[in-house]
């Protein structure tokens, strides 16, 4: 059972981190939100889901209490229990009136909040506030907008939700999600602080299991086919036979995931498909 996450954590001198106290099955135990700096104007980096009013809360007292101004909110990705609480934390005013919004540019087009004063982020940009330099590193996979960001003065990455304190990450793509897992393990970070979990203290352990994860379940699905060559399958079926001991509740998550790996497949025409059915691709030479 993973350690309980308190609703507010002071981490390190430059980090404090605040529950978003939404738990859930995808959530954990809810979105990590975390303020870092060391001075009166800080950053905040992610803003929880909306409508809830103890996150609100907390976030509210710890500004108050260590007399912190936000000077910049940073979203890591477009999904609502990392954006949805942003109007809401915007409406401390008192704290917030000087702060600048920013996220990277969603492929798809993104759906910003009316009032919300919404910048957009490049790759490689550097932010400065007093105690913390935190440069911005495009992450795409989980979503197309996905970003971490790299704290200089701790060698730390806040993974968003690229890399969890528990459990495995979903992607839309997972092409660019092992280039990202990549990216990050460049980085040799010395502490990860996930948009969901406990603080990870072993990146490269962590990074390592991810990849050999995936890589894991691409051979599983490729055994099936190919020790099925005539037979065609579907999705669901091959969760059936791969997941076997996952909770119900977690099918539909597997499920997209074992799609996303069968379009990579696809790509590198390992496999065929044929209406939604999916077979093993017996031109291909290598097994």
């Amino acid at each position: 059972m993973a350690a309980v996450i308190p609703a507010v954590t002071k981490l390190s001198s430059r980090i404090i981190r605040v529950l978003g106290c939404n738990p859930g099955i995808m959530t954990l135990q809810g979105t990590n939100t975390y303020i870092v700096g060391t001075g009166k104007r800080r950053i905040l980096i992610d803003t929880g889901d909306s409508d809830v009013p103890q996150y609100i809360n907390h976030l509210k007292s710890v500004l108050k209490h260590e007399d912190i101004d936000l000077a910049h909110i940073f979203i890591s990705h477009w999904h609502h229990d990392h954006f949805g609480g942003l109007l809401d934390v915007l409406d401390l005013r008192d704290k917030t009136k000087y702060a600048q919004v920013w996220k990277y540019p969603r492929t798809e087009g993104d759906d910003i909040p009316d009032g919300a004063p919404v910048e957009f982020l490049k790759d490689g940009q550097e932010f400065f506030v007093e105690g913390a330099t935190l440069r911005v590193i495009h992450t795409p996979g989980h979503t197309t907008d996905h970003i971490v960001l790299h704290l200089v003065e701790e060698n730390a990455v806040f993974s968003g939700d690229c890399i969890l304190g528990e459990g495995t990450a979903v992607f839309e793509d997972l092409h660019d999600y092992m280039n990202s897992l990549q990216e990050i393990s460049n980085i040799e970070p010395a502490v990860v602080y996930p948009g969901h979990g406990n603080v990870v203290h072993s990146p490269k352990d962590k990074i390592e299991f991810y990849i050999h994860h995936r890589n894991e379940r691409e051979q599983q699905i490729l055994n099936i086919l190919i020790n099925n060559r005539q037979k065609q399958f579907d999705e669901q079926e091959l969760v059936r036979m791969i997941y076997k001991d996952t909770p119900q509740k977690l099918l539909k998550a597997a499920e997209n995931n074992v799609n996303h790996h069968l379009i990579k497949l696809l790509k590198d025409n390992r496999v065929s498909q044929f209406n939604n059915l999916w077979q093993y691709n017996d031109s291909c030479k290598t097994i």
